[in-house]
């Protein structure tokens, strides 16, 4: 017969967002009866995570320091015309290591894997096969809502971990190598170096379109476009590619506008939400972990663990960092709308040559003021009146 189980707090989808409010909670409120529900074996899917040190609050370090795997002090980044090292620390979390951790600080029965969820209510949680988890309120963070809603281009990648036949040379990683050739849009090569013989190399593009273009192998022609630019970006630096460890590959959206409402109400209704499926993730880069970083932080304080607590909680949060954001969104439009495809690296190129207490502001999405005037003055990478088009100020623009 179907079981009903109970708890204070169930957390829908055990990926990076659900997995840091329960540690968050585990920390911070251990009198709590927390379950964290995943439908495959394991937590965290196959992802290699990064931020920059700026990303986090230091009250909120204490969240992400027992998950960090590797640490560099600075990065690089090289386009055709600039070059140059910055001076930020830059982290990486492997899933393995967020699975491991929810596994030594969880009780065995706070750790739900392979359990397949039907629906997901403010207070229940139903199984297809038929147990119902009942909880004074529910977390939902499996994943995006309707992405339809959103005005959307696309960041897409696919990443290889070599196990290399001799030492690559690296000291820091490379966050963005823009001299490769431009395809399919903004296209760059990131690179991070694990061991003196491990590398990871991660194929990028800022496309138009959220297609791979990776078909089945033996369907003819190049099965993996993309993986094979990875083998023969390590094989131009010299690096003899022995073994591959890992692989992995995603798309992620870059926002220029949409309805936040209608978004979060394609999630669930009244149901508490985190990760993607809040809609909390930056707009230019996609990346979702400093939000689930700062949102794992206030659920870890909340007065009200309710379902209807935890969703004001989640919704306001959400909602009021969506209305600060509109100046990524319509920077996100000049670099969709007003630059052609191969040229949208010039963009980028002239960003990197700002102070880089901006370049740090801007990924933690904290831009101030006098950050956003100096993104936008001198002269524009783009046509200016295509600039002025895509963000709606001149007739024949999109709407804002």
């Amino acid at each position: 017969m179907p079981a009903i189980l109970s708890c204070d707090i169930a957390i829908v989808g055990g990926g990076l967002a659900g997995g840091l409010i329960a540690l968050a909670l585990a920390r911070q409120r251990p009198e709590l009866d927390v379950r964290i529900v995943e439908g495959s074996d394991r937590f965290g899917g196959n992802h290699l995570w990064s931020f920059f040190d700026s990303d986090i609050a230091d009250a909120d370090r204490w969240i992400v320091a027992p998950l960090v795997s590797y640490r560099w002090q600075g990065y690089d980044i090289a386009f055709p015309a600039h070059r140059r090292t910055l001076d930020s620390a830059y982290y990486s979390i492997e899933s393995e290591r967020l699975d491991a951790r929810l596994r030594a600080t969880l009780p065995a029965r706070a750790l739900m894997t392979g359990r397949k969820v039907l629906a997901a209510g403010p207070t229940a949680v139903v199984f297809a096969d038929g147990d119902r988890l009942e909880a004074k309120g529910v977390i939902d963070a499996r994943g995006p809502g309707d992405l339809a809603l959103l005005d959307l281009g696309w960041q897409k990648f696919v990443g290889i971990e070599f196990e290399l036949g001799a030492p690559h040379g690296l000291t820091r990683p490379i966050v963005m190598d823009a001299t490769v050739e431009q395809i399919d849009g903004y296209r760059f090569v990131y690179t991070l170096p694990l061991s003196p013989t491990r590398v990871f190399i991660e194929d990028t593009y800022y496309s138009d379109t959220p297609d791979l273009g990776r078909s089945p192998h033996g369907s003819g022609g190049n099965a993996d476009p993309i993986g094979e630019r990875v083998r023969a970006y390590a094989a131009a630096h010299g690096w003899p590619t022995d073994a591959v460890i890992r692989e992995e590959s995603g798309v992620l959206p870059v926002t220029m506008g949409g309805d936040f409402a209608a978004y979060w109400q394609s999630g669930g209704n009244k149901v508490a939400k985190a990760g993607m499926r809040a809609g909390l993730f930056h707009p230019t880069t996609g990346y979702s972990l400093p939000d689930a970083v700062r949102l794992a932080a206030r659920i870890a304080r909340a007065p009200d663990i309710s379902g209807a607590g935890l969703h004001d909680l989640t919704h306001d949060y959400a909602r009021s960092t969506w209305q600060a954001r509109g100046f990524y969104r319509m920077l996100d439009k000049m670099l969709f709308r007003a630059a052609e495809p191969e040229e949208r690296y010039r963009i980028l190129e002239r960003f990197y040559r700002l102070d880089q207490r901006l370049v740090r502001r801007f990924y933690a999405g904290r831009s101030t003021m006098m950050d956003k005037a100096r993104i936008l003055t001198g002269k524009p990478p783009v046509p200016i009146s295509r600039a002025l088009r895509a963000i709606g100020v001149l007739p024949g623009g999109v709407k804002a």
